[in-house]
């Protein structure tokens, strides 16, 4: 991080960064999710069935992909701004030494 950004501007780009990383990562387990709904369907459901069933997969996969995605989120939100913190923490320590 630079010395020269206040905080507060290098805790908001770890978090934005972060946020950019768990969206991209949700979006390939949502890929994944559907990929794999569409595979059950294909083998469990008849053939008159198979609209409903791609339906209601479809929607489960967005519903539990909604779900992982916002705890990815707040987890990585939590962790940026953790690191974000100790990483200031030491270089006020660092700093308070140097003027020793």
């Amino acid at each position: 991080m630079d010395d020269e950004k206040p905080i507060t501007e290098q805790a908001m780009e770890t978090i934005t960064t972060a946020v950019e990383a768990t969206k991209d990562a949700a979006v390939t387990a949502v890929k994944k999710v559907r990929k794999a709904a569409k595979k059950v369907a294909k083998k469990v459901a008849p053939k008159k069935a198979k609209k409903s069933a791609k339906k209601s997969s479809k929607k489960a996969a967005k519903k539990s992909s909604k779900k992982a995605a916002k705890k990815s989120a707040k987890k990585a939100a939590k962790k940026a701004v953790k690191k974000s913190a100790k990483k200031a923490a030491k270089k006020k320590k660092k700093a308070k030494k140097s003027k020793r």
